[in-house]
Formats: structure tokens, sequence, C-alpha cells
């Protein structure tokens, strides 16, 4: 058995990860596609409507994917890759868990089970240019992942008979067992239903022998299927041809060091596991003699990567720690699934483009696909691609030099995003995402980071920015970045403390520098006091982090205060003049309709003064102020509404003018109205990296040089993709 640890991999990850690959050619994502726009027109617009599996027409042209929820296919007309268009549904009447295509037909698994403990389910021949179902076999059971042989000989179909979790806790075994059915398939795309095979897998499993459950299947080219058992932590290979089992064996554990492992809103990479299971999700066949298993884990386990082994059961290469590195070193690290499976490989793609062979694998919790080159050793990484929310099909279509991946998660009924369609293509230049990621710490692990909330330039320093991170992480940090490298670097952290211990409570939302050579913070907060969250702050922070002081509201503000608080914060002036300008998001009480406050705090005599903003009228929605930045006579101001993707109809920067502006005192009754000008729309901005337009765009800063930077905050990885678009708008024409 060859074995090659990853410790090599870590090493290199950040150059890898920084620079372009040895390869000229790098995938970008070029279009996404909005699921719900492929729903009927008689379909209830608030229903779950996703793409799960996805594969393709054989001329590329056409995507098609199961669509469970709606109990229907879903078609994508990739003709313009950059455009895609819908095409149209199926109707199946049932659940369809997966598909392949042969020809003009989809071969798809469908779900008709009443129970748990009564699976069945069907294979549906679907006449993709008629859009009807011309045929069904029964499978005796409820299947999950299909796979076709290369020569288009049979059709694999993993049949699950999957348990039910509410009996004692999801244990098994849970009769019937699964097995692996396949079919010959004629020249034309149709199934005879007579050819039916049936492999028991019952019986081999050191786990539930007795209940075996089929995840996934692939096919290579010696029309040898590769199994996985996912519960039962197994994998077996089948002939399909004489219908032997020929091989058999355990997944394996793993040991696994610098991880997260406790959910206490911070990323520590310092815990660690032993012995856990793979559990293996999806596998593919690399060549004939080896294949790759996304290690997602379900009962017991989950290794949190992937794993190379050959078809006689020695492991070639596990990817260790490295996937979960990678996540938390681009900002896509999911703190809250820390005690459970941390980013849960579950896809799995192999495809050979032109010299090269590249590995895929989808990270569920993470919003990843991450990219290798196959060496036959241990794999190379090349980058990370931006998935949608929880990608869970992908699909190579290397004649079109293309990479699609299929997102489940649908948060449209919640105000978010809808499961989408990614398309990638392969193409010369470099990698545009990521935009930010992290260097290591002192442990030799990367620095972990998540919804950066504020920034602020360096004063003399071209291209350093200072960020913060809000309450997504229970630790209030300052984080200082290079801008000037692509992508951007995260070098440095700094804990907020208070008494030599890190700061509790805080929710920091801007960062400002102070004229003495710290900082100023704007701890958001809950006025309304709202799930124990404290008033909002300002904070007067030195250069080590330490806090100085805290400056809460005066009482004739804050009884009309509402639950959302401070955003950004700046400075203008020094010394006895200086003065921080804070930001609130939304209206208050006291506030006329359409209004949010600037409030302006002078620390030489601590006194405080407002003056309001005047927001416009939502199209969806809310409307509020997200950073506030000093330049020349006035303030840039983010203006955004609370919506994503083709919903965002607000994301601007406005400039503010103080010229003549006098605060009024905190229990005015005349307060002034400040007069804003929109300077920039940055929808445009939000859209170019291709992907949906992101909500919350929460920095905003202005280097010495001149330079613009936006960062948006990505919700720490809370029901969100996890991307982060940071972008350098160059030097803007700005009012003065």
């Amino acid at each position: 058995m060859i074995l090659l640890r990853a410790s090599a991999a870590a090493a290199a990850l950040l150059a890898c990860t920084a620079l372009t690959p040895a390869s000229a050619a790098v995938f970008n994502r070029i279009a996404t596609f909005h699921v719900a726009d492929n729903r009927p027109a008689d379909s209830d617009p608030q229903a779950e409507t996703v793409a799960e599996i996805i594969a393709a027409t054989p001329d590329g042209m056409t995507l098609v994917h199961t669509d469970s929820p709606g109990e229907r296919l879903g078609l994508i007309d990739i003709t313009d890759p950059e455009a895609p268009k819908t095409a149209g549904t199926i109707a199946l009447g049932g659940e369809p868990t997966s598909l392949v295509v042969v020809g003009d037909k989809a071969l798809v698994g469908v779900v008709t089970s009443e129970s748990y403990d009564k699976p069945s389910g069907h294979l549906a021949v679907v006449d993709l240019t008629g859009k009807t179902v011309l045929a069904t076999c029964d499978l005796g059971g409820q299947p999950d992942a299909l796979a076709k042989s290369p020569d288009g000989a049979y059709v694999a179909i993993a049949i699950e008979n999957e348990r039910d979790e509410d009996i004692n806790d999801g244990a098994i075994p849970q009769l019937p067992g699964g097995n692996l059915t396949w079919f010959g398939i004629g020249a034309d795309g149709t199934v005879d239903c007579a050819t039916k095979t049936v492999a028991d897998l019952a019986g081999m499993a050191d786990v539930a022998p007795t209940d075996p459950e089929p995840e996934f299947v692939d096919i290579n080219t010696a029309n040898q299927a590769i199994v996985t058992l996912q519960e039962n932590n197994y994998l077996a290979v089948v002939d399909l041809a004489t219908g032997d089992v020929i091989n058999s064996f355990s997944a394996g554990s793993v040991d696994l060091d610098q991880i997260d492992t406790v959910e206490e809103d911070t990323i520590s990479l310092t815990g660690s596991l032993t012995g856990v299971p793979r559990e293996p999700d999806a596998v593919q066949w690399i060549d004939d003699d080896r294949f790759v298993t996304a290690n997602e884990g379900d009962w017991k386990g989950g290794s949190r990567g992937f794993t190379i082994f050959s078809k006689g059961g020695d492991i070639l290469y596990d990817s260790g720690n490295t996937v979960e590195h990678i996540a938390a070193r681009l900002g896509h690290y999911p703190e809250g699934r820390s005690e459970n499976k941390g980013s849960e490989p579950e896809g799995a793609e192999v495809a050979t483009f032109g010299d090269d062979r590249f590995i895929f694998i989808g990270l569920e919790r993470a919003s990843l696909v991450l990219v290798y080159r196959d060496t036959d050793g241990e794999p190379e990484y090349v980058q990370a691609l931006p998935g949608g929310i929880g990608p869970e099909g992908l699909l190579a279509i290397p004649e079109r030099n293309l990479l699609v991946s299929a997102a489940e998660n649908d948060l449209l009924p919640d105000g978010g995003i809808g499961s989408v369609v990614t398309i990638f293509a392969l193409e010369d230049g470099v990698p545009a995402y990521p935009q930010l990621i992290s260097t290591d710490d002192a442990n030799g692990t990367p620095i972990p980071w998540m919804a950066i909330s504020g920034t602020v330039a360096d004063a003399s320093e071209a291209g350093k920015l200072y960020a913060v991170t809000d309450s997504a992480s229970s630790v209030a940090r300052i984080l200082t970045i290079d801008a000037t490298r692509k992508p951007a670097v995260i070098t440095a952290e700094m804990t907020l403390t208070q008494d030599g211990k890190p700061a509790a409570n805080l929710d920091p939302e801007g960062i400002a520098l102070a004229s003495d050579g710290g900082f100023w913070i704007a701890s958001e907060g809950n006025p309304e006091r709202e799930k124990n969250k404290t008033d909002s702050l300002l904070i007067k922070v030195s250069a080590d982090g330490a806090i100085e002081a805290t400056y809460p509201l005066p009482e004739a503000i804050l009884k009309h205060a509402l639950r959302f608080g401070f955003e950004g914060v700046t400075t203008v002036g020094t010394g006895e003049d200086e003065t921080v300008w804070i930001a609130v998001q939304r209206e208050w009480k006291d506030d006329e309709k359409g209004h949010a406050k600037l409030l302006a705090f002078k620390p030489a005599d601590q006194t405080w003064g407002v003056v309001r903003y005047p927001l416009d009228a939502p199209k969806k929605g809310w409307i509020g102020l997200s950073e506030i930045t000093a330049h020349g006579n006035g303030l840039i101001v983010v203006e955004r509404d609370n919506q994503i993707g083709k919903a965002a109809a607000t994301k601007q920067l406005t400039y503010v003018s103080l010229d003549g502006v006098v605060p009024a005192a905190p229990d005015a009754s005349d307060v002034p109205v400040v007069r804003k000008e929109v300077v920039r729309d940055l929808i445009p901005d939000l859209a170019s990296p291709k992907g949906y337009v992101l909500d919350k765009i929460e920095s905003f800063a202005i280097d010495s040089a001149g330079d613009a930077f936006i960062i948006t905050d990505n919700d720490g990885v809370d029901d969100h993709s996890g991307e982060t678009v940071l972008l350098n708008l160059g030097k803007l024409d700005l009012p003065m």
C-alpha cells in the first residue's frame, strides 16, 4: 500500500491559492442560472424548487437537472454558456433522485415510497425532445444515484432504501436493505426492463451487514461499478457483465488534527478527532484502477476530506485536514457545523481537459468546489470555485471546456437566494475567485475569518486595510489586509481585549482610524436588547487592540432606539477638533419615515450630535446604511437594500457634504436633514463576478493612493454561500 499524506499540500496551499496555477488555463465562473426561472407558470411561486443532480445532452448544449421538490426535471439551454436560459420542465409524478442522459433520453431514478419500511421506485425513460415519460421499469426499492457506463451499454442504480432518522436515533440496521440494480441500454437510449440485474450487497460490511445502504455509483471503462455504502462505511466493486462482486472493503477511518470540533461561534483550528469513519458519499473512477471518494459522513462519521483508493482497496491518498484548512483560509468554513462534519465533502467529478485530468470535490456546507490536478500520486491543488449554496451535483463538459455545479439549497421563501446552477469555463488567465484569503498564523494554520463588516484604510500605506468581523464570531478581531496582492491577503489578526482578556459580547460593524494611532470601533449591538445583546457602543481601542474607553449613547438618543444599531464609523478632524461620525442602520422611533440617523461624537468634550439622512424608498424589503467613510469635506455612505440576487435594487455610494452642517443636540426637536448625492451604483460591481448580487455590501475604504475598495459580509457562512466579494474600484470621481 502506498499512502501519500497531505503535509506537502498543506505547506504549499497558500502559494497555490494566491498565485496562478502552473497551467495557464484556470476555471472561472462565466454565468449563474437561477433555478426559480425554470418554475412552471402554474406552480406556486413560493414553493421550493432546486437543482440537485445535473447532466447534459451529448452535444453539451442542454443541461438537465433533477428537481425533487417539484417532482420534475428542469432543462437549461446553454448554447451560449455565458447566457443560460430556461428550456422548460418535465413532470415525473414522483421524486427524482438522480439521472443520466443517453442520446435524446434521460434515465431518471424516481422515488414513489409510501414509507421508509415500504420503499419503492422506478427508472423513468424520458424523451427530452417531446418532454414526456416513455416508459418505466420497476426498481423494487428507493433509488439514489445513477451512473451510465462509458460505452453506453448499462445504467446502474444504487438502491438505498434509506433509514428513518427518527427511529432509534437513525441507527442501522433498518430493513429492508438496499442493493445495486442495473439494466442494459439500447442504442437509442431505451431500456429493456427484462434485463434487470440485482447484486445483493448484504453480509459484507462490518457495520450493519444486513442493511446495506448504497449511496453512489460510478462505472469505469471495464464496466465495473464502484458503489459506496455510506452508512456502512463500505465500498464494493461489481462486474456488470457477470454480476459478480469482485472486491469489497471498508472505507476505513482517519485521525484528524488542527481542525475545529467545537461550535462556539469562533473558528479554532486546534481540535482533534481519532478513528473517524470516512462514510463516503460520491465516488468517481479516476481511471480503471483508481477512484476518489468524497467523505461526507452520515451516521457516525465524515472525515471532512476525500480519499483516493485503488480498486484493490489500498488507500493511495487521503486529504487529511487540508480541505478544512482551505475552507478556513477562504472564509468559507461553516463554524456552525464544527461538532458535526465540518465542510462536508459530498460531490465529486473527474474529467480530462486537454492533457490534464482534474478531480473536483464539492463541499456541501462550505459551498465550494475544489479543483485538483491528478498526478497519479498526490493530487495537486489548483483552485477553489464558488459553487452556490450547497453544491450537490457536479458535471464536467470537457468538449466545451465547461464545468457546472448545481446548488441544492433554496432560501427564496426566507428572503434569501434560491437554488442556482453555476457555469465555469476553462480559459487562459488568472483565477477570479477567491478575492480574499488568509496567510498562516503562528501555529502554522490559516488565520480563520468570516463576516467582514467594516473596513478602513491605513493612513499612509497604500493598499493596507484594517477590517473588523461582526457577531458571527464571538471573538472580536481586527484583521490586516494586504489589498495590493491578488487575491488580497489577510496578513495578521488582532483580538480586541478588555482587562487583558478577549472582549466579550461585542458586535463590531465599523472601524476608523483614531488620531492617536488607535482605532474607533462601532459595535452595532441591539438597543432593544433582544437575544441578550448590548446597547450600541462607540469603543476606543489602542493600536494593540486594548479597549481604552466605551461611549454609550446618551439617554436622550437611546430612548428612541430600535434594534437596528450602529453600522459604519469614521472620523474627521484631529486633536480637539476630532469628530467621530457613526451611521445608524435604519429608522429609530423618533425618525421621520425613510430617514436614518448620522451621529456625531466629539471625544474632546464627549458631546453627541444628530443629523438625519434621507433613505431611498425600497422596491422590496428595507433600505438602510452599512458604512460611512470620511472624504474631502464630507462623508461617503454605503446605502443598500436587504435584497439579494435579482431582487437587489439599491446598493450605492452616496456623498454627504458637511459644509454648513451643524448637528442638533440629542434632545433637540429640530434635527437637520443632510443632502445626499449618489456617486456610484454598486450593483454592476457586485454583479461583475458573474454570480448573483450579494446582499451585504458593508465595507468601503479609500486608501492613501486614492483607490476605493468594497467588501461584502458573508454572514459567517450561515444560510449563505460564504462568498466574499472584495473589489478595487480604482480612483473614483468623487466630490471634494
